[in-house]
């Protein structure tokens, strides 16, 4: 089996409802299947190994999708905003790739020796050669064979390339979702580039559930407003910074359509997700944690659970806001401490993760599992004694302040709770003294002015002054890639004037 069987399954069901676009126009899993077949054919035809998808997201996505999966080989969607060493670097691991790319990418693939069309080109193409024969080459192709090849978005490292193999998205689809369950009138909205796993989980998902997909191409609050109003969205993906943008803005909020709205790719500010709450009471939020490397969501915080904490006298339950929720069937997790032992409820250590939608492997690399078959995610956490899942932060971003370890998120969330505060970063920067000392980015509301020692003052009052920043400093806004996720190396290399050696 591969994912090609979603779409078999989406025919036999449902196969005249549009599940891709918009009604008047959009695809549904009959001519979807039949445009696979076509572009399953000119991969083939073509003698290419994988096929490169550098443009934004639309239609042709999905279509890429399920035409790499019939041929036979896996779908590769890059970062389209890659400097140029950085994009060559990647094309340089797919030498006899096809590739579909915005115009403005055109020539850079051709100039690697790619074969490109552009989106609209694929689609004509496929549609001209489309003969009603939905058949193809997919019998041949095993469920062990690589899907899709994902880079991570590289925020602390160079970029690696995650191995998802069909028998991974398929048990992540098949164990989370309910076939065929969505409404007649059900529509999805997909704010998240194609690159991110988010954007392919949202493929395969919807398209199980018979959910139509509509994708936002640019965002800004006021054009996702617009458009959830226009096309009666009823459930949405956005990254954190997006609804906190979204909640910000003036425009109006009415949606009268929305049901649901998940988010997740980042930490939460616990005020954002109030004040959504309050914006929309009858909106059913969901908060989804999982990586590339896991095929997208292993744990959830559903809507029940959002107005159960928002509403709890109870403290401990108040606090599970600020978890991701418990994790989902089929999924293991393990918190182990530095000797790679399991910690009881509550203890704060690596979360370690095991189960069929794990793929843990990297392209040239190999699998990144224990003799157990446990991946290590590098994010620290804690389970509570209910089995609710708290993240907090990388491994990696951990401070060594003398013989100290230091969270930098938990510092963060007490800068976000000052209400003149709208973004805040922390960090560790070489110290002669300490090793590592605590310095703080922090981009206020517009129209405010706070005083550092103010500011400074506060975290003191919640934290002891070893945890206090040394230096704060505001900047207009932090660098985050698409997804919101910091980029934490360029905040260092900016205070400290230097460029890491990665």
């Amino acid at each position: 089996m591969n994912i090609s069987l979603l779409l078999d399954m989406a025919v036999d069901g449902f196969g005249d409802r549009v599940v891709v676009g918009g009604l008047q126009h959009g695809l549904n899993p009959s001519r979807l299947k039949e445009l696979a077949a076509a572009g399953a054919r000119v991969i083939r035809d073509s003698g290419a190994d994988a096929l490169v998808y550098l443009a934004v997201n639309g239609p042709a996505f999905p279509v890429a999708m399920f035409a790499a999966a019939r041929a036979g080989v896996p779908l590769v969607p890059v970062n389209y905003r890659l400097g140029q060493e950085q994009l060559d670097s990647l094309l340089a691991n797919h030498p006899r790739a096809l590739a579909i790319a915005d115009p403005e990418q055109v020539n850079t693939l051709a100039q690697a020796g790619l074969r490109v069309f552009e989106p609209g080109e694929w689609l004509d193409v496929l549609t001209a050669s489309a003969d009603g024969d939905a058949g193809g080459v997919v019998d041949a192709v095993d469920s062990d064979a690589p899907a899709v090849i994902i880079y991570t978005s590289g925020t602390t490292s160079a970029p690696k390339g995650v191995l998802l193999r069909h028998d991974n998205l398929l048990s992540y689809v098949l164990g989370s979702v309910e076939f065929a369950a969505a409404a007649d009138d059900e529509t999805a909205l997909v704010s998240v580039p194609p690159y991110h796993i988010a954007a392919v989980a949202n493929v395969i998902t919807n398209l199980f559930a018979g959910r139509r997909t509509v994708v936002l191409e640019r965002f800004t609050p006021e054009q996702w407003l617009d458009v959830v109003r226009a096309e009666r969205i009823t459930n949405a993906l956005v990254v954190p910074t997006m609804l906190a943008r979204i909640v910000e803005s003036t425009a109006d909020k009415s949606l009268p359509s929305l049901r649901g709205l998940a988010y997740g790719g980042a930490p939460m500010p616990l005020r954002v997700i109030e004040t959504a709450l309050q914006v929309w009471p009858d909106v059913g939020f969901v908060n989804a944690y999982g990586l590339t490397e896991t095929s997208s969501t292993i744990a959830v915080l559903g809507p029940v659970d959002h107005r159960v904490a928002m509403e709890s006298d109870d403290e401990a339950v108040r606090a599970r806001m600020g978890s991701v929720g418990q994790i989902v069937p089929g999924v293991e997790v393990e918190i182990r401490n530095a000797a790679d032992e399991m910690v009881p409820a509550g203890v704060t250590g690596r979360i370690c993760v095991r189960g069929e939608q794990v793929s843990a492997e990297y392209a040239g690399i190999g699998r990144m599992v224990d003799d157990r078959g446990f991946f290590d995610t590098r994010d620290k956490g804690y389970l509570d004694p209910e089995g609710y899942l708290f993240v907090g932060g990388r491994v990696d971003d951990t401070i060594i302040r003398g013989a100290e370890n230091i969270a930098p998120a938990e510092i963060e969330d007490v800068l976000l709770r000052h209400p003149d505060v709208l973004d805040a970063v922390v960090v560790g920067v070489p110290d002669p003294d300490w090793g590592q000392r605590i310095e703080a980015v922090v981009v206020l509301r517009p129209g405010t002015y706070l005083d550092v020692d103010v500011l400074r003052d506060f975290v003191r009052a919640s934290l002891r002054s070893s945890k206090t920043p040394e230096r704060i400093v505001y900047w207009n806004e932090l660098p985050r890639n698409e997804t919101g996720k910091l980029v934490r190396r360029q905040v260092v290399e900016r205070l400290t004037g230097q460029r890491s050696a990665v």
